[in-house]
């Protein structure tokens, strides 16, 4: 059994997730309590890759991030870096596609918070980072714990974006996902369970863990 697609899995969804929490919470910070003209807007477009397919949502990636792309030329003239049909490009793929549930699960938690609470703060002098960091966040820890979790899962099922971005490569960009269409392909039928079954006790375990730690009932 070979057991590095179930590594490159774990490795990329856990910098994905951690991507995912870096933009995701300041995010669903803002749309909770931003009050902007266009808010609607940023609210869809982070919606946009849990429903745009996922190889559209792969090629616009790819376009971005690639040789030719504006971000890809900059990347490589700059810093010397080639994303496309790396692992590191499975990891932009699958931050990409968790950061909404990542941005939800933050927005609907901080949203449960009573803004008195922080305008209290306010009164007696305390600055937006302190009321940030020290009340909302604090009060509003399950949803960001149901968000990591939940971004964690995404990511380890990732297949589309991440076949677009990262290629098939055996030891090097192939995902459980990808192992496991590659199994079932090549007819292999005896790996290919193994794997679903290994994949989906992880996800199983992950929303255990969610479900029994983190009650939530704004969602």
């Amino acid at each position: 059994m070979n057991w590095i697609p179930v590594y490159l899995s774990l490795k990329i969804a856990f910098f994905a997730t951690l991507i995912s929490a870096m933009i995701g919470i300041p995010l669903g910070w803002l749309l909770a309590r931003g009050r902007f003209i266009g808010i609607n807007l940023v609210s869809s477009f982070v919606m946009l890759p849990m429903v745009l397919p996922p190889t559209v949502l792969g090629y616009y990636l790819l376009v971005l991030v690639g040789r030719q792309g504006f971000i890809g030329r900059w990347l490589e003239d700059t810093f010397q870096v080639n994303l496309v049909f790396t692992w590191q490009g499975a990891v932009l793929a699958a931050a990409v596609v968790s950061l909404p549930l990542m941005v939800r699960a933050v927005q609907a938690s901080i949203e449960s918070v009573d803004p008195n609470t922080e305008d209290v703060a306010r009164t007696l002098g305390k600055t937006e980072p302190v009321i940030f960091f020290r009340i909302t966040l604090p009060l509003a820890w399950q949803g960001i714990l149901a968000g990591i979790v939940l971004a964690f899962a995404r990511a380890m099922g990732e297949f589309g974006a991440t076949l677009m971005v990262a290629g098939n490569i055996p030891g090097k960009t192939q995902t459980l996902s990808i192992a496991i269409y590659d199994a079932v392909q090549g007819g292999n039928y005896e790996q290919a369970n193994f794997l679903v079954v290994l994949i989906s006790v992880i996800t199983i375990f992950s929303l255990w863990i969610l479900n029994s730690y983190v009650k939530i009932n704004r969602w």
